[in-house]
């Protein structure tokens, strides 16, 4: 069992290859949630302020906690959520020990921008939103995540098979025999 933390700037790939990662990791047998954090956020703040206390919070006790429930039932978790400041990744790796590994979806932010998905960004430039990560408030890097993928240099499925490779390495996956 282990905790992966997708983190990164908004559109920098994390839900796309959170998705990928899960079914992959399903496919071995394995059970799977993803905590998304904008799903879990309609749930538990339907109506989010994102203020620095908010987000303290939310990323760093909600999550954390529920990774926690999911974690010691058996389940392996990934969590994909921008979480801006270390501290929210660092309480996880605290929490989870050698079972957490921090993947860092590294992207530029002009790229990030012409993707865009959900529209944050021209929001943001718009003045409707006052504190996007990467681009109003900082979004701080971690110095030594266990991971980095490059969705500007990588595919989805690279990312992915750099994570599983992670994965093996650190002996986080079930070994497969093949006959």
């Amino acid at each position: 069992m282990f905790v992966i933390w997708l983190t990164g700037i908004p559109a920098s790939g994390k839900s796309t290859i959170a998705r990928k990662l899960a079914d992959r990791l399903r496919g071995l047998g394995l059970k799977v949630e993803v905590l998304e954090s904008d799903e879990v956020r309609k749930v538990l703040t339907p109506r989010p302020t994102y203020t620095e206390e908010e987000r303290d919070w939310f990323y760093g006790t909600v999550l954390v906690w529920l990774a926690k429930l999911l974690y010691r039932n058996g389940i392996c978790v990934i969590i994909d959520a921008t979480a801006h400041k270390r501290a929210y990744r660092e309480k996880a790796r605290q929490e989870f020990g050698n079972d957490f590994v921090e993947v860092y979806v590294k992207c530029s932010i002009e790229t990030a921008m012409k993707r865009d998905p959900k529209g944050l960004y021209k929001a943001a430039l718009e003045g409707k939103i006052k504190t996007l990560p990467g681009l109003q408030v900082p979004y701080e890097e971690s110095p030594n995540p266990d991971v980095v993928v490059d969705t500007e240099k990588m595919t989805p499925e690279e990312c992915v098979e750099t994570i599983l490779s992670k994965l093996r390495e650190r002996g986080l996956l079930p070994q497969i025999s093949v006959s």
